[in-house]
């Protein structure tokens, strides 16, 4: 009888430890499917890169900062990014003095040593690819995942933010913030149907240079109309040549030749400061005699715009509230 209990009871013991085998092989499996699951391939501009699934600490530069902050993605670390400060909602500004700044306004201001100490699990690049050869991309990905979502058009800030969102993990919040846009947008546009879309536009930048004697003449999709064509504008013509970026939309032509890239305007837009105030670069143009007698200004149809270097659903709606204040006149023609 021993015997046999004995017998009975190795079988169950050999049993219960295969059964036992068995559950930790599926436990093992799980957990490795489990952590297959938590990463995911993104496609970025410095090619297919791995990142977490759900990251839980990022660091963010360039134009990636303004756009995570308003996603609210888990920052840990951003670059500074001044020129965007005017165009913050209060909760958001204070989000952006808070967090660590692991760089400067310039991509060669990276502070390699303090992105380590902030423990990213992910690093969101926000610079041009030309700017990209500034950054020692090596080196933070000896950190964590990298991936560089950079601007081209101005007008593909759209395309980008949401790109940054979608690799932080973030698009819930900026889902919201796109719909918000496009309802104010929409408003908008039919607010201004029928008047705006009549009107052949042209739009003078900031960024001409005084001392070459040039202006800004900025065309459909650039930082200073691609907000007001959501609203129904139409800024005619096109660059004589093209380059990358924003020199795909956008051109330097001498103050000389203001009468002929203004001559078939019906109204001219141009960009000024957050505070309304106007760039040495715009002023240079409306003080020209050249600019005082194209048939816009004569027929007093000039509107400034704030808010034109938007690029971001958040700091856009301030850009939408811009043009309305400033195109109303319109409406009472």
């Amino acid at each position: 009888m021993s015997i046999r209990r004995t017998s009975g009871l190795v079988g169950v013991l050999s049993l219960s430890l295969m059964l036992a085998g068995c559950g930790s092989s599926s436990e093992e499996g799980g957990s490795k499917a489990s952590e297959k699951a938590e990463t995911r391939v993104f496609a970025a501009d410095n090619g297919k890169i791995t990142i977490p699934a759900d990251p839980k600490r990022v660091v963010a530069t360039g134009y990636a900062v303004p756009a995570l902050i308003e996603a609210d993605a888990p920052l840990v670390g951003i670059s500074s990014w001044k020129r965007g400060e005017p165009m913050m909602s209060e909760a958001d500004l204070a989000e952006y003095k808070k967090l660590t700044k692991v760089a400067g306004e310039q991509a060669a201001e990276t502070n390699y040593e303090a992105i380590a100490e902030a423990e990213p699990d992910l690093i969101v690049i926000g610079v041009p690819a030309p700017v990209l050869g500034d950054i020692d991309v090596k080196r933070l990905e000896s950190i964590a995942p990298v991936v560089a979502i950079g601007p081209s058009l101005p007008s593909a800030w759209r395309d980008l933010s949401r790109k940054q969102a979608d690799a932080a993990g973030a698009l819930e919040k900026f889902d919201a913030g796109q719909k918000t846009y496009e309802a104010k947008a929409a408003e908008l546009k039919t607010k201004y149907a029928g008047v705006l879309p009549q009107l052949k536009l042209g739009h003078v930048g900031a960024y001409g240079e005084v001392a070459k004697g040039n202006f800004h003449r900025e065309f459909g999709g650039s930082w200073g109309t691609n907000i007001t064509e959501d609203v129904g504008a139409t800024y005619y013509g096109k660059v004589k040549k093209a380059g990358p970026g924003s020199a795909a939309v956008s051109e330097y032509p001498s103050i000389e030749e203001l009468p002929d890239a203004f001559a078939e305007a019906d109204a001219l837009t141009y960009s000024v400061n957050a505070d309304g105030s106007v760039s040495e670069a715009v002023q240079y143009v409306l003080d020209s005699k050249l600019w005082k007698n194209l048939p816009a200004v004569k027929a007093g149809k000039t509107f400034p715009i704030r808010y034109t270097e938007a690029a971001t659903y958040g700091s856009a709606m301030n850009t939408l509230d811009a043009i309305d204040t400033s195109l109303a006149p319109l409406l009472k023609r």
